[in-house]
């Protein structure tokens, strides 16, 4: 089986940021999926190719299978980076096709991870805000799922700005449906709002809240839905 990832194999990555905090998403690069797949079938065991598909690049990694004596193999596209076209294409594509492998597949469980901006350095550049903070994963544990439980991400200061243990929360209130958004829910919102222009401060203000840290499942929903009976800004 597939090992699952280590603190220092994470990295962390603002997704949005606003004058009340940011929010963080966690990520896997090209190079610890080699390293993984090297520790798990050898260096000789597993192999990658790319080809393009009406414009997109798509990767296929195959594991050779000792006892059928084929290769098995799994693909995915990749998404266009906006420095190095192929590059990035071909690292994603990459990425992705190590995820239909198991490489990372945990980092869907992940939380949402919010940081007010009393724990952060945030400074305004111009109409947008900036963050000065570096952010890394200091530890990170897991249940029997195969899911993230417990996760602590500090600064470059390795001050302590995010924590979470799911099963100490477990134990503290059993019957108790925890609130908040996963990393995959905030993807899909994301989206939908470079979908239609719509800035993330607009629908934290309609639903008055401070920061996207305060949006529950049941206003996610409401929200979500919004968005998708709205026009693309191309249209609008």
């Amino acid at each position: 089986m597939i090992r699952l990832l280590r603190a220092d194999e994470i990295e962390c990555r603002v997704s949005t940021i606003n004058g009340n905090g940011l929010s963080l998403l966690l990520f896997k690069d090209a190079r610890v999926d080699q390293k993984i797949l090297d520790e798990t079938f050898s260096p000789f065991g597993w192999k990658r190719s790319h080809q393009s598909i009406d414009g997109n690049l798509y990767c296929t990694v195959e594991v050779w299978d000792s006892e059928k004596k084929q290769w098995i193999a799994k693909q995915d596209v990749g998404v266009m980076s906006h420095s190095e076209k192929e590059k990035g294409q071909a690292s994603d594509s990459f990425k992705r096709a190590c995820f239909n492998w198991g490489i990372g597949r945990e980092l869907y469980t992940a939380p949402f991870i919010w940081v007010p901006a009393e724990k952060a350095d945030i400074q305004k550049n111009g109409d947008r805000y900036v963050a000065k903070d570096r952010f890394r994963v200091q530890s990170i544990g897991y249940n029997g799922r195969r899911e993230i439980a417990a996760l602590a991400v500090v600064n470059q200061r390795g001050v302590k700005v995010y924590g979470l243990d799911r099963e100490t929360e477990n134990k503290a209130a059993p019957d108790k449906t925890p609130e908040g958004l996963t990393a995959g829910q905030m993807r899909i919102l994301e989206k939908e709002l470079e979908r239609t222009g719509i800035a993330m401060e607009a629908v934290l203000d309609r639903y008055q809240l401070k920061g996207t840290g305060q949006m529950t499942p049941e206003i996610y929903k409401k929200a979500l839905g919004s968005l998708k009976r709205t026009k693309p800004k191309e249209a609008a």
